[in-house]
């Protein structure tokens, strides 16, 4: 099969297309005749060489993936082959075929085609895991986005908002910030003009949101824990701002703070299939009555794998980025 490998650590010209042995399934795998997969920053940061593969992975990047599946162990799971599935895998994405856990597989949303399933897996994993198990955004709660027209942002803004809460967010031009409002955001907040912390309470009479996603972290930390609610949750997804916070820890006493986080590559399947139930009976219906609807920026092809990377450290998309095979 044809698949994008990394030749060494460093910049995008480092991926290259390359001729690969078809995956060999483990037990509760399928094979997935691959006809997109989706860009993520983790792609990114393991071609870089600062993202270790988790041991038993495969080295070619890639972490979801929409097409076919052709062959596997699929009893109990429901599917048969030739059925149309987009799975959550822990690489090996950027290929003609990957193999994914079963239980990490999903029906692609009526509707929807490989390309805009493609880009569902990894965002929809993570945000449900962060915002909804880990920082148990409820009820009336308010979340803040950091980061909103990223693919985790533009996933988080809407499913939030479509189950009823009220979503503010952060994006680095007023065009970006436009886009958030238009997925769902109350109100987006340009950081490179405003204050995020000024906003968050003028927005919220001083009270503050009850729940942060965060992907930047470093100094950003500080300055989330004033714009809390009192037994506000916040959880740090990435570190593109670095892993060293100064923070006032009495605040976190005071007002019974919570600061989490999570990776989820790295999780065993049984975790992730039980994100795949909850994603399956909450957030599909709303897929499917297009409630909620994938935000694809840009497509390449498979041998594009580098340009796709360049627009990924551009940071000048909004929402997804998927390499095409089919």
């Amino acid at each position: 099969m044809r698949a994008i490998e990394i030749t060494q650590p460093g910049p995008p010209d480092v991926l290259q297309l390359c001729e690969r042995p078809l995956p060999v399934l483990k037990a509760g795998e399928v094979l997935i005749k691959v006809h997109a997969a989706g860009i993520n920053r983790p792609d990114v940061i393991q071609r870089t060489g600062h993202y270790p593969v988790p041991p038993g992975a495969s080295d070619i990047p890639g972490l979801e993936v929409a097409g076919e599946i052709v062959d596997g162990d699929l009893s109990g799971s429901g599917f048969s082959n030739g059925d149309m599935v987009c799975a959550l895998v822990q690489g090996g994405g950027y290929a003609e075929y990957c193999a994914a856990p079963v239980k990490q597989c999903l029906p692609i949303p009526k509707g929807l085609s490989a390309i805009e399933a493609a880009s569902l897996p990894e965002t929809f994993f993570t945000v449900w895991s962060n915002v909804f198990d880990r920082a148990r955004l409820s009820g009336d709660e308010t979340l803040l986005v950091q980061g909103g027209s990223s693919g985790i942002g533009v996933t988080a803004i809407q499913v939030a908002s479509a189950l009823g809460h009220c979503v503010f967010a952060t994006a680095g031009s007023d065009e970006k910030c436009r886009a958030c409002e238009a997925l769902g955001a109350e109100r987006a907040i340009n950081y490179r003009t405003e204050d995020f912390v000024e906003v968050i309470k003028s927005q919220t009479n001083g009270k503050g949101v009850d729940v942060i996603l965060d992907m930047v972290s470093g100094n950003y930390v500080a300055r989330e824990l004033e714009c809390l609610a009192d037994d506000g949750r916040l959880v740090i997804i990435a570190l593109l701002g670095g892993s060293k916070a100064n923070i006032d820890t009495g605040q976190i006493l005071r007002r019974r703070l919570t600061i989490t986080g999570s990776t989820l590559r790295p999780r065993p399947v049984e975790f992730k299939a039980a994100i795949a139930v909850q994603l399956h009976q909450r957030v599909w219906p709303l897929l499917e009555s297009r409630k909620i609807r994938p935000v694809i920026f840009k497509t390449f092809r498979l041998e594009e794998a580098a340009e796709a990377h360049r627009l990924m450290e551009s940071s000048t998309h909004v929402g997804k980025i998927v390499l095409t095979l089919q």
